[in-house]
């Protein structure tokens, strides 16, 4: 049992509609971008790379240890990290990497079996808003100028919550004036708070299911906005106005479940490790929700690297079968791909695949987007590993590739010339 939990992290844990507000070209405001569903609309970015990789363009130092990516907004970026005296929300200088300010978020350590220390989620900016959470259920709203706390809650004391095995994971959802969060627990799985005061909006209490470790989406689903979730018992679809429950779909996990669902044209597809698979579910209003599973299979199951859905299929590593291109609408298998390259993270941008591994080297490889089969473009591994998992997946923003590996962020100048 413990050689499979050793291997359990939420990383960065971490639709169609724009989720955090209407983000500025360049910018990559939250956890998988503007929609949350680690696609990058941004052309004009180089489709093969020199063998030592991309222009490296700066290299940031000391930000501590931990999991989480980084959210850009303006001319700033965002993370998260563990320094000795505890968590904390750091800004940097989108141009150069430079420090500019750090705030303490919260308690520092590893919960759970197997010592992976520091926060795991990506923080959300919002405006003049960032948003973060850390392990042990710390909320944290700053200033982003300055990084002057301007509230605090907690997801354990405050409303109910229960630890998850390796701490909260998730990465907060703004909407509109309210940002979202997953405490879990019997006072309700999701609580909406109002984003200037942190308030309490309200609880959804037909729904207390415990948090694991994916993050909410916002979807609309027959004509009716709404935020969907996923936890080891199911999933489900609320109501923003007052958390009720609009639909719920039984759909058991197995020790962590992780990956961030995808949601397109009225259905919602989840995916999680530990042997569970994947599952589509086609959700109809006919007065009331209904959800009914369009299939369940093996075909794609995603541990933490999260998948991209592009056009007509789904994109991501599956546990024993590798990289994989999975129709979205049958569930059946494109191709399957489990020698070229490890296990890792995705990120799609430009008819592209930028696919991380988590192993020792970390190669960062660039695959063609197509159904087709599995073709590799280039690839290359980045300087400075840890030695570590590289867990916090890819981000690219403004032409600009960005690797967190712990204490180092990497910029990488990934456009055309």
């Amino acid at each position: 049992m413990k050689k499979h939990i050793a291997r359990v992290i939420a990383a960065g844990l971490v639709p169609t509609l724009l989720a955090a507000g209407s983000a500025a070209a360049g910018d990559w405001p939250q956890w998988r971008g503007p929609n949350r569903d680690g696609l990058c609309p941004e052309t004009g970015l180089l489709k093969e790379w020199p063998p030592g990789g991309p222009p490296l363009l700066w290299k940031a130092a000391g930000l501590g240890s931990g999991f989480s990516g980084v959210a850009l907004a303006g001319a700033r970026l965002y993370t998260l990290g563990e320094r000795p005296e505890g968590n904390h929300v750091l800004a940097l200088n989108r141009a150069d990497g430079k420090l500019l300010w750090s705030t303490r978020l919260g308690k520092a350590g590893a919960p759970g079996w197997g010592g992976f220390a520091g926060p795991r989620a990506t923080p959300t900016v919002d405006g003049n808003l960032v948003f973060a959470l850390g392990q042990y259920g710390e909320v944290l709203c700053v200033n982003a100028a300055d990084g002057k706390q301007l509230w605090s809650r907690h997801l354990v004391n405050d409303f109910g919550g229960s630890l998850p095995e390796w701490g909260f994971s998730e990465s907060p959802l703004v909407d509109g004036e309210q940002v979202l969060f997953t405490p879990g627990g019997a006072r309700g799985t999701l609580v909406a708070l109002n984003k200037k005061t942190g308030a309490v909006i309200w609880q959804s209490k037909e729904w207390t299911d415990d948090a694991h470790y994916s993050s909410i989406i916002l979807a609309e689903i027959g004509g009716v906005r709404q935020y969907v979730q996923l936890t080891d018992k199911s999933v489900a679809g609320v109501a923003p106005k007052d958390g009720k429950v609009l639909w719920r779909a039984i759909r058991k996990g197995a020790t962590a479940v992780i990956p961030t669902p995808i949601h397109a044209d009225d259905r919602v597809y989840v995916t999680s490790g530990y042997n569970i698979g994947c599952n589509l579910f086609k959700v109809v209003r006919e007065g009331e929700f209904t959800a009914t599973q369009v299939y369940a299979n093996k075909v794609m199951v995603n541990h933490h690297g999260g998948v991209v859905k592009v056009g007509a299929n789904l994109y991501g590593y599956s546990e024993g079968k590798g990289w994989t291109c999975q129709d979205f609408a049958t569930g059946e298998a494109r191709w399957q791909e489990k020698n070229k390259l490890g296990k890792g993270s995705i990120l799609y941008a430009d008819g592209c695949l930028y696919c991380r591994e988590e192993a020792e080297k970390g190669a960062v490889a660039l695959l063609e987007a197509t159904p087709a089969g599995y073709v590799e473009k280039s690839r290359f591994t980045p300087p400075d590993r840890s030695g570590k998992k590289s867990w916090p997946h890819p981000v690219i923003a403004d032409g600009r590739l960005y690797l967190r590996d712990q204490d180092v962020l990497l910029c990488y100048n990934v456009k055309a010339r």
